[in-house]
């Protein structure tokens, strides 16, 4: 078998570094301070030490997201929690992150996607599933975020500008943008 020396070597190189990263990724503490503009809610907590998530600490955030109609809550996936998080320490924002949405019953789904053709609001939404927040960061332009979150690719990343309270969505299932750019 002959082998591309370089092409090994680009691999070798592109693998070690994702495993230095993953390494110090393991091994970090995590803070979040966020405001729920719904609620009037406001926390700050550590959801991670040391790399291991704090299941009490995860509890309180899977309350605090909750769809704030029903005051329903489920279990928030704590890699939408990460992606969160890198979003805010990739754009050096300061201020606590507001949380438009976090998740959505099915019930409240079905509402919002009943009040308009166009309301955006899909039928198999990952806020039903614990996978999605729409958030935006005072100080921080709405274009920022959405960029660093379409470079980070931690999934789905929404642009809504022109809402009444303008946000970005991040999700965690398949990478995707909307609207396209």
């Amino acid at each position: 078998i002959k082998i591309n020396r370089a092409g090994l070597a680009a691999c070798l190189i592109v693998i070690g570094s994702l495993g230095a990263q993953h390494a110090t990724a393991l091994g970090d503490t995590r803070t979040l301070s966020m405001h729920h503009m719904h609620t009037d809610e406001s926390i700050t907590i550590t959801y991670k030490t040391n790399g291991q998530y704090d299941e009490e600490a995860l509890k309180k955030i899977n309350w605090f997201l909750r769809d704030w109609r029903k005051s329903e809550a489920t279990t928030m996936d704590p890699s939408e929690i990460d992606l969160l998080w890198e979003v805010y320490q990739e754009v050096g924002a300061k201020e606590p992150i507001e949380i438009v949405c976090g998740y959505r019953s099915p019930g409240t789904n079905e509402m919002l996607r009943g009040r308009s053709k166009n309301s955006g609001v899909a039928r198999h939404s990952q806020h039903t599933l614990g996978k999605a927040i729409d958030f935006y960061i005072p100080g921080i332009p709405l274009e920022k975020l959405r960029e660093t979150a379409m470079r980070i690719q931690g999934g789905g990343v929404g642009y809504y500008p022109t809402s009444g309270s303008p946000f970005v969505h991040v999700d965690v299932g398949n990478v995707r943008a909307w609207p396209r750019m």
